[in-house]
């Protein structure tokens, strides 16, 4: 387990696209859940914009290096 953590830590601090687009994917899942999710308000407030965040980041890092 530790391999794994610190292999996608290592992808984040050297800018490789695979560990940014797994971030940006999560922050994408974790905003479409806020938008659905009937409990707390303050999760849907912030749901677009943590959606957006992730579409961008996953935009911007798509033309990072392999």
């Amino acid at each position: 387990m530790t391999g794994i953590l610190s292999r996608f830590l290592t992808g984040l601090l050297r800018l490789r696209r695979g560990p940014w687009e797994t971030l940006a994917t999560i922050l994408i899942a974790l905003g479409v859940f806020m938008l659905m999710q009937p409990f707390a308000l303050w999760a849907f407030t912030w749901s677009f914009l943590v959606t957006l965040t992730g579409t961008v980041m996953f935009i911007i890092t798509s033309h990072f290096p392999e």
